[in-house]
């Protein structure tokens, strides 16, 4: 069992608790151990199974967590989680995926209304019966309404993070099996899509029932929906369809590109075939009847005349344009980044120190790190004032004249008011070497008065970057309404990049955002909002989904020494 696998147990089991408005320290222990396992940096299952280690090594897992955890690793059910959707259907657990709608208010359409489906909730809804209950309105009735469609989603796909843990472990159970020679993962998890619906492999093997044989194995199947002499289709225990084709090796290739995608890209590159008098298809390429190519990607699109594109750029949206002048980008790599801008500490909402989060950030090459804690407005996590703020910066400042191999720069996530304006005085962010402003209340404002927000944050002197610009969260809220062509001009003009957050659920700015932000001259600042060290890792998906924007090194401001970055960003240190 996955640590996702785990977390999302533990995830419910909150969820269900909530809903019968059991104790929120109880409620919140197992929201804190469902974070701890899913950012853990190795298998909890490795560990169950290890005899020289126990799970109460780790920080936040007690004895009966870790009782829990190693039922799960052991049964692959958890009997406390039974007991509960004995008392609760199951169809409920959707509705929570609603924005906006807590275990709370889903327990009040449950009793009130009977409600315990989306279709039901859509039903009561349409109705105007939800705005009867105490704590709705016409208003919640409307977001909730829109907020379907989400729910509806998040039901089918899974964050690209998500999927990664699990096409790494097939791929790893495949691997095993004797027979197969090669396999690989191809699909929109391939392209780096940042939802994935389902998995696609591909494989080349001496006998492909063995092959199969060796998925069928794999513990997280739940289903086996079909099996053929070639192909088969399973479902994982939470939904996701897994398909696995056995193909001969001198079309693996063809077949690997054909069913990466994306389907607007093979359109585009059968028409290509076709101008050439040539036919492609997941089979090879052929002219006539005679295969041409078909044994590597490389073959497969040097056939037409093209360079075998990076399979983020498989989108048919500018990978042939660039191609046919010469102009296809060296896109970024995770090795280019030098630095981390956006990150927190215990000083607020983060789990580590300055010194822990600066030195986690030195073992993975980091050469800076700004710590941007929450300023005064997040009331909620200890925001900073300016006198915490600025004894925070004393800390930075011992340490940085002590700790070598990393810099620690004077930050601050400064929150841009509902009003318009920041929470900090110029005066002390002209003290700071980076500031990045960011919206965190408001959300449900007129499109004009957000976008006035964030482009009066970018016009200040001393404001750097705009963090996560579009504050969505994905599978769970919609971005909020921004003009982001506005604010993408906005930046050019003040010389202030855009942050790409690279937290899975986020990935803000999207790719095609990052695209628009190339066009115009704008730098992205691919930043990981790390709480943890282990947060430190995300990095790798913001990277991906930069290269599914097209973005080269030079289009990522913290890929440069933090000498360059502060020319870049022209104005006046206080150093």
């Amino acid at each position: 069992m996955t640590n996702p696998d785990i977390a999302a147990v533990f995830e419910q089991v909150a969820d269900l608790l909530e809903f019968q408005n059991a104790n929120a320290f109880r409620v919140r222990a197992y929201r804190n151990a469902a974070r701890t396992i899913h950012d853990l940096g190795e298998s909890a299952e490795e560990i169950v199974r290890d005899p020289d280690r126990s799970l109460t090594e780790i920080e936040g897992i007690g004895k009966d967590l870790a009782e829990k955890i190693a039922t799960l690793v052991q049964t692959g059910s958890l009997p406390m989680l039974d007991e509960l959707l004995a008392e609760i259907p199951e169809s409920v657990l959707a509705i929570l995926r609603v924005p906006g709608l807590g275990p709370k208010k889903a327990a009040a359409l449950f009793r009130e209304l009977k409600v315990a489906t989306l279709d039901e909730l859509r039903t009561a809804c349409e109705a105007h019966r939800v705005r009867e209950l105490a704590g709705f309105g016409a208003k919640s009735e409307a977001a909730i309404l829109q907020g379907l469609e989400i729910a509806s989603e998040a039901g089918k796909r899974i964050l690209w993070a998500e999927a990664d843990v699990h096409v790494q472990a097939i791929l790893a159970q495949l691997r095993s099996c004797k027979a197969v020679k090669i396999v690989e993962a191809a699909g929109s998890y391939r392209r780096g899509k940042e939802t994935v619906g389902d998995l696609d492999f591909l494989a080349v093997a001496e006998d492909a029932a063995a092959a199969m044989d060796a998925l069928a194995g794999y513990e997280g199947i739940s289903q086996v929906i079909a099996r053929g002499d070639t192909k088969m289709s399973v479902r994982l225990s939470h939904g996701l369809q897994v398909d696995l084709r056995v193909v001969p090796e001198e079309s693996f290739g063809a077949a690997w590109q054909y069913f990466t995608g994306s389907k607007e890209h093979n359109i585009v590159l059968r028409g290509r075939a076709k101008e050439r008098g040539l036919k492609i298809n997941e089979y090879g390429v052929f002219h006539g009847e005679k295969s041409i190519a078909g044994r590597t990607e490389e073959d497969v699109y040097a056939t037409l005349g093209l360079p075998c594109f990076p399979p983020e750029l498989r989108e048919a949206r500018r990978e042939f344009q660039w191609a046919d002048a010469g102009q296809l980008p060296m896109l970024i790599e995770p090795g280019d980044i030098r630095g981390d801008l956006h990150t927190h500490s215990i000083w607020t909402d983060g789990l580590a120190t300055i010194e822990e989060m600066a030195s986690a950030a030195k073992e993975r090459g980091l050469e800076y790190i700004a710590i941007t804690d929450h300023s005064k407005r997040v009331a909620m996590v200890g925001g900073l004032d300016e006198k915490r703020l600025r004894a925070q910066w004393q800390e930075i400042d011992s340490l940085n004249e002590r700790l070598r191999g990393i810099t620690i720069l004077k930050s601050v996530e400064v929150d841009i008011l509902e009003r318009g304006g920041l929470d900090i005085s110029d005066e002390v962010l002209a003290e700071a070497d980076w500031i990045v402003a960011s919206l965190h209340y408001g959300h449900n404002q007129p499109r004009e008065q957000i976008t006035r927000r964030a482009i009066d944050a970018l016009e200040n002197p001393y404001v750097c970057a705009l963090g996560h610009p579009t504050g969505r969260m994905l599978l769970a809220r919609r971005p909020y309404e921004i003009d982001l062509d506005a604010v993408i001009k906005a930046a050019g003009e003040n010389g202030k990049f855009l942050e790409l957050n690279a937290h899975p659920k986020r990935l803000d700015l999207d790719d095609v955002a990052c695209a628009a932000a190339k066009d115009r001259g704008v730098r992205i600042v691919i930043s990981t909002d790390a709480h943890r060290p282990a947060g430190l890792d995300v990095m790798r998906y913001g990277i991906l989904q930069a290269r599914r924007g097209g973005l080269t090194k030079e289009d990522v401001i913290n890929t440069r020494p933090w000498g360059q970055v502060k020319k870049l960003l022209g104005r006046r240190f206080s150093k």
